[in-house]
C-alpha cells in the first residue's frame, strides 16, 4: 500500500502545468471594434468614418462606417489633419535633432514659449510670411505674449515660431513638405495645404498610420520619448496652464507634439494628436497598438470635432485591448 499510495503522489507531480491564459484573438477583437464602431451613440455621431487599429507589423483591422447619401472615407482618402500635424512635425524637430530635443525646443514643443498668436495663413505664404501678416486681427500674426511665457498655452504660434527660428521661414508649402518627408520617410504622402507646421498637413489614413508604426518599431527617435516632458494643461486643475482645447471636465498632460489621455477618471494613458477636422491618431499607453479615427469635417471653433473622433476612437480603442 506504501508503494500504491506513492505512485499517487508520482502520478500528480507530474501533472502537465496549465496552459497560461491567452488574449483575444484577432477575430475576437475585430469583432468587438466593429461592434462598437457601428453601433455605439459615439460612434454613429460621427459616421461616415474610416477606422484602423494595428501594431509594429502592420494594420490587423481596418473598415470603412459609411451612411447612405454622404461620401466616405477610405484607407486612401486624402484629407486635411488640422493639428495631427502637430504630432508630424514634433517628429521632423526630433529626428533633425538625432533623438535629443534641445531645451528651446521642448519649451516650443509642450506650448509654452509665449508664441501664441497665427490666426491663420494663405497657401501662397511662407512661414515667415505668415507671420508677418495679419496685423488686423485682435493678435498679430508673430506676436509675443509674455503673460503666459513659461506656461501651457494650445496655440499654433510655438511651432510657426520655432520653423521661423530654426532655418524653415523661407519655406512654402512645397518646401515644407520636403523638408517633413526628409525626416519621417520620402515614401509618405504627406503635403502642406498651407504653410502652418502645426495645422496644414494633407495625407491619408494609411500614410499616417504607416507614420504610428515607425514611432513603435523605433524607425523614429519620438517613439522612445512619446509622454516626456509633459506638462499639466487644464486651467482649472493646474496653475501652470491657461488654455486647452480638451473639455474642462478631463484632464490630460501635453508632451512632444502630442497629448497623453491621463484624465485620472477616464483617460488610459493614451498618446494622440487630434484635429479640428476630426482626424485622430492614437498609441494605446503600452505602445502596443496604434489607431486612426479618419474624417474630413467642418472646424469648430470650440474644437467638438476633435473630440468627437476621440469619444469613438477611445471606445474603439477599448473594445480592441479589451
Amino acid at each position: 500500500m506504501g508503494c500504491g499510495g506513492g505512485g499517487g503522489g508520482d502520478a500528480a507531480a507530474a501533472a502537465p502545468t496549465p496552459p497560461l491564459p491567452v488574449g483575444p484573438s484577432d477575430s475576437q477583437r475585430t469583432a468587438a471594434a466593429t461592434l462598437v464602431a457601428t453601433t455605439h451613440p459615439d460612434c454613429r455621431a460621427i459616421a461616415p468614418f474610416y477606422w484602423e487599429i494595428g501594431d509594429r507589423s502592420g494594420a490587423r483591422a481596418n473598415a470603412s462606417v459609411d451612411v447612405v447619401g454622404q461620401p466616405g472615407w477610405r484607407a486612401d482618402s486624402p484629407m486635411g489633419v488640422a493639428s495631427a500635424s502637430k504630432w508630424l512635425y514634433a517628429a521632423q524637430v526630433v529626428e533633425r535633432r538625432a533623438g535629443q530635443p534641445t531645451a528651446d525646443d521642448i519649451r516650443m514643443l509642450t506650448f509654452r514659449s509665449g508664441w501664441t498668436n497665427v490666426q491663420t495663413c494663405r497657401p501662397d505664404q511662407t512661414v515667415d510670411g505668415c507671420l508677418a501678416t495679419a496685423a488686423s486681427l485682435p493678435f498679430a500674426n508673430g506676436s509675443f505674449d509674455p503673460r503666459v511665457e513659461g506656461l501651457y498655452a494650445y496655440h499654433n504660434g510655438h511651432m510657426q515660431q520655432h520653423a521661423s527660428q530654426n532655418g524653415l521661414g523661407a519655406m512654402g508649402v512645397a518646401a515644407l513638405a520636403v523638408e517633413l518627408k526628409s525626416q519621417l520617410g520620402t515614401e509618405l504622402p504627406l503635403a502642406y495645404d498651407f504653410p502652418q507646421p502645426a495645422g496644414g498637413v494633407r495625407t491619408t489614413p494609411q500614410a499616417y498610420a504607416a507614420f504610428l508604426r515607425k514611432l513603435l518599431d523605433g524607425r523614429l527617435q519620438l517613439g522612445r520619448l512619446l509622454g516626456t516632458d509633459a506638462v499639466c494643461t487644464n486651467p482649472r486643475t493646474c496653475a501652470q496652464a491657461v488654455y486647452t482645447p480638451i473639455p474642462v471636465a478631463e484632464s490630460w498632460h501635453y508632451s512632444l507634439g502630442h497629448w497623453v489621455e491621463d484624465d485620472p477618471v477616464l483617460g488610459d494613458g493614451a498618446f494622440s494628436s487630434a484635429g479640428a477636422f476630426g482626424f485622430y491618431p492614437w498609441i494605446d499607453a503600452s505602445r502596443s497598438w496604434y489607431g486612426v479615427v479618419a474624417r474630413r469635417v467642418e472646424a469648430a471653433g470650440d474644437g467638438s470635432g476633435a473630440i468627437a473622433s476621440v469619444n469613438c476612437g477611445r471606445r474603439i480603442r477599448k473594445a480592441w485591448i479589451g
